[in-house]
């Protein structure tokens, strides 16, 4: 809430307040503010603070006004930019939805953007548990094992032996062996030769699409699916397919349709506890995605990054294909150090030196220090029963804030399982996180989870930030004044 007893004007406080949201891209580019009305019944200020808080945001250049449409944040800092093609089409599909729904009012379209929850990972919004982020908090991480691991690959002599020269381009050798072995765990065979370690499972798939991808290319994506893969992809000029994603797996009607009628190029999967839905793929889906694949020739790219907290006998396509159109991507840093930015990519022979020029392109190697103390950290079985630490934990966390999301009024649209819950709120979830916003919490709204934004109902939850009470208290507060 607003002091009135700070040192600031509630004006200024206001100002600042949105001013810092928008280089926080919590209010993208376009993003329209809350009406003066509501604003101002928001903070439990006038409308004439409200209207001097814009004049401050006009000023600055940070947002602009539109004609009988309200404020809206600038496109960019230099000059104003105009509304883009599609906000007409975008208002008209808003007042349809409000009307749907039975919300009254004119909704205020202010989304949080993709980047703004990699930011918040950076410079987070309160000390509060944050709702909406996607890693275990720190504590959870924490070990003496890694700081041992590093202190013994940073002895002089190792420190001779290779720090002062260019690492190994395809990754250190120990690990990759280590890595082999992992794999096989899960049936899926790869030898050292057909590993390559990356900057982070993100930095693995950009290599991928970098290499197999060129612009104006389609691409298939699960729907709801993770923002930051979408503007990932759309960054780099590709045309992006949402193929809607269940509780076997994608829907192979739309892929079936999309391969007759674009020719994509790749398929991008998350088989294994799926981010938002936490649906794992089954055998049966997987056979048919496998067979659509090799009948119209694209690759797919299985994006494992929740393997260590999920169960071996979990369905892979990797496993089940050899690596033949298929490429594995997986990390570390959920489980184990998101700092050490360690992943790793695992694919065809045939295709590992394409793979390998890439990398070579972006990053000539990775830091080979990092990747063997991960190495010795997995030889020792120390990442072994690490995981199995946070998976115990993760199911009791788990279990508790199922509870509480259900005695605040949630319903789960997808049966609870990994790291995420997905949540139906009954209400407005881009309007509902900037309200959270005011009191400290940082969620993962419905839209995000969608190639091309569009309003809804539902929330991604992380499970070990959600197990206390005062959260859900403040969210069935805010819920029922929307």
């Amino acid at each position: 809430m607003l002091m009135k007893a700070s040192s600031q004007s509630l004006t200024d406080q206001l100002s600042s307040r949105f001013s810092q949201r928008i280089r926080d891209r919590l209010l993208a580019p376009g993003a329209r503010l809350p009406s003066v009305r509501q604003c101002a019944q928001q903070h439990a200020v006038s409308p004439s603070t409200v209207v001097a808080a814009y004049d401050q945001l006009l000023a600055q250049g940070l947002v602009e006004a539109r004609k009988n449409r309200g404020f809206f944040v600038r496109e960019s800092r230099g000059e104003a930019a105009p509304a883009s093609p599609g906000a007409a089409a975008r208002e008209e599909v808003v007042t349809a939805w409000t009307t749907a729904t039975g919300l009254s009012g004119t909704r205020s379209y202010v989304p949080i953007d993709a980047t703004a929850l990699i930011r918040g990972m950076f410079h987070k919004v309160s000390n509060k548990p944050q709702p909406g982020m996607g890693v275990f908090p720190p504590e959870w991480l924490e070990s003496t094992f890694m700081p041992a691991a590093v202190r013994k690959v940073t002895s002089t002599r190792a420190l001779q032996e290779f720090s002062l020269q260019y690492g190994e381009p395809m990754g250190d050798s120990g690990l990759r062996r280590v890595l082999s072995k992992k794999l096989a765990s899960l049936s899926l065979h790869a030898a050292p030769e057909a590993i390559i370690t990356t900057v982070g499972a993100t930095h693995a798939l950009d290599i991928v699409s970098r290499t197999l991808l060129r612009a104006g290319d389609h691409v298939m994506v699960e729907e709801p699916g993770w923002a930051v893969e979408f503007a990932r992809l759309n960054a780099l000029g590709m045309r992006l397919l949402p193929v809607p994603r269940g509780p076997e797996g994608p829907d192979l009607a739309v892929m079936a349709r999309y391969c007759e009628e674009h020719q994509p190029k790749l398929y991008v999967s998350v088989s294994v506890f799926h981010n938002p839905t936490g649906y794992c793929l089954s055998p049966g889906s997987a056979h048919r995605m496998l067979q659509l694949a090799n009948q119209h020739n694209f690759h797919i790219v299985e994006d494992d990054t929740y393997s260590h907290i999920a169960p071996e006998h979990a369905t892979r396509l990797c496993a089940l294909d050899g690596l033949q159109r298929t490429i594995y991507v997986s990390g570390f840093a959920k489980i184990l150090a998101p700092n050490w930015r360690v992943g790793f990519l695992a694919a065809n022979p045939a295709l590992i030196e394409r793979l390998l020029d890439t990398k070579l392109l972006a990053t000539l190697t990775t830091p080979a220090l990092l990747e063997k103390a991960l190495a010795l950290c997995m030889e020792q079985g120390q990442l072994r029963r690490h995981a199995e630490r946070i998976r115990t934990r993760l199911d009791a966390a788990r279990s508790r804030s199922v509870k509480l999301a259900l005695n605040a009024g949630c319903t789960f649209a997808a049966e609870p399982a990994g790291l995420f819950g997905w949540v139906d709120t009954g209400v407005d979830t881009d309007a509902l996180a900037q309200r959270m916003l005011d009191e400290g919490y940082l969620l993962a709204p419905g839209a995000l989870f969608h190639a091309e934004r569009k309003p809804s109902t539902l929330m991604r939850i992380n499970f070990t930030t959600t197990q206390e009470a005062a959260f859900w208290k403040k969210y069935s507060e805010i819920v029922k004044r929307m």
